[in-house]
């Protein structure tokens, strides 16, 4: 008689859970070990490259990963359903049924059993209960809603040309984006390169003054997890692009073509974009009696392991790990969730062995933001060298792109990665500039 394989679930197929699966995968293979990848979408983008698949200067289909070759490479399951529930009594977790777009049922609600699994199910953008902001205004958290941007951004360029081009207004493609952490800053950059380079691609009546672009940030300064100097030195260089940026500002309520503020003051907007926090997606609410923060993230202990069930790990911007000695949690940054499926893998193996798992150490190694290609700004080494150095130009640009690089490699081991790396190079070569199909 067989002997039972132990079966690893992990959910969330992002930054940490991808890689997570690769490396259990190649550490443990099929013979004793099941490991199963539960995801909700065929393939992978890295969400930090997001806001350039929105604005069409990065091609997706050319960078995801698609889950079922990845899975058939690297020894795990794929499996295509949305998480919906978990039952600990019995360890099984349980999936949403799936529909296509005309309401046929794909594939049931389905129960999938487990004898460890893994919470890597990432963060949705935080609407802090403001009016209309789910109802109007548009997100970047995922593929789909990207290629939607995109879509909407590409159409209100080219009504504003013909309009622009007939006299009929000042031919102004109106663009809101509501936050100023790193999402928001990128997207803002990375719009006016796209704008600047429309008018090669058919809009000749179309450039970078067509685009008004309204950065709005509630607290006292754009990016406040950087130093104030990189602060003033991002905002600056926005500002000499053409964007507006106000600080200091909360936003009262979206509506389809308008964006209030608390102050009293309305803007006008074909664009309204979220970007002002995040928190843990509604599924993980009251999930069968696991600890969770005031923002809906489960609550992990040292070895990351939920609080109330050691069975249950959890990785990324789905958890909250304070690090001890410290008051707030571990931000939620693709490094964390890197960090983080390296120290689950160690604790995983542990575990089943019989063996004393070791408290996770997280090392912040910085933060970088990306002004597209008119400037890079952040702060490196973090606690490795006991402060921060801040680093601006050629040396932040190589830095930020050595994040992608090694995310290249965590997901496709060395050899691949390598050559993917190569692959990129020859593409920003031969590609156009802009994708706006």
């Amino acid at each position: 008689m067989s002997q039972k394989k132990i079966q690893i679930v992990v959910v969330g197929g992002g930054a940490g859970g991808l890689e997570l699966v690769r490396r259990l995968g190649a550490r443990f293979g099929r013979a004793h070990h099941d490991i199963i990848l539960v995801e909700r979408s065929r393939t992978h983008v890295w969400k930090p490259l997001l806001h350039e698949v929105a604005t069409g200067s990065l091609d997706a289909n050319m960078d995801e990963v698609g889950y079922g070759g990845h899975g058939a490479r690297w020894s795990y399951r794929f499996f295509l359903g949305a998480f919906e529930g978990l039952d600990r009594a019995s360890r099984h977790i349980v999936t949403a049924p799936m529909v296509d777009d005309e309401g046929e049922e794909i594939i049931a609600r389905h129960r999938i059993r487990y004898d460890y699994l893994v919470m890597a199910i990432g963060s949705v953008a935080n609407d802090f209960g403001i009016p209309g902001v789910r109802e109007h205004a548009l997100f970047l958290e995922d593929r789909e809603q990207a290629d939607r941007f995109r879509m909407k951004l590409l159409h209100a360029c080219l009504r504003a040309s013909h309009r622009g081009e007939d006299k009929q207004d000042d031919g102004h493609v109106r663009i809101t984006i509501v936050g100023g952490g790193a999402t928001g800053v990128e997207l803002a950059a990375e719009l006016c390169n796209a704008a600047a380079a429309l008018r090669n691609y058919g809009l000749e009546a179309f450039d970078e003054r067509s685009m008004a672009i309204t950065l709005i940030e509630a607290g006292p300064r754009i990016l406040p997890a950087l130093p104030e100097e990189l602060s003033d030195a991002a905002r600056e260089e926005l500002e000499t692009l053409g964007v507006e940026v106000l600080t200091g500002t909360q936003v009262s309520a979206f509506e389809k073509n308008l964006v209030r503020t608390g102050d009293g003051r309305s803007f006008p907007t074909d664009l309204g974009v979220w970007a002002a926090g995040v928190r843990a997606p509604d599924c993980l609410a009251d999930l069968d009696g696991l600890e969770s923060d005031r923002v809906g993230r489960l609550i992990v202990g040292p070895s990351l392991q939920t609080t109330r069930d050691e069975r249950i790990f959890a990785i990324g911007d789905c958890c909250c790990f304070v690090p001890e000695g410290q008051e707030r949690p571990v931000p939620p940054r693709a490094q964390a969730a890197h960090q983080m499926a390296g120290a689950v893998l160690t604790n995983l193996s542990a575990l089943m062995a019989g063996k004393a798992l070791k408290n996770f150490v997280y090392r912040d190694h910085g933060s970088l933001v990306s002004l597209s290609r008119f400037s890079t700004v952040g702060s490196l080494m973090g606690n490795l060298i006991g402060g921060r150095m801040a680093v601006e130009g050629r040396l932040a640009r190589f830095a930020y792109m050595s994040l992608y690089r090694m995310h290249l490699i965590g997901i496709h081991g060395w050899i691949k990665g390598l050559a993917l790396i190569v692959v990129g190079h020859v593409n920003r070569i031969v590609r156009p500039r802009l994708k706006l199909h």
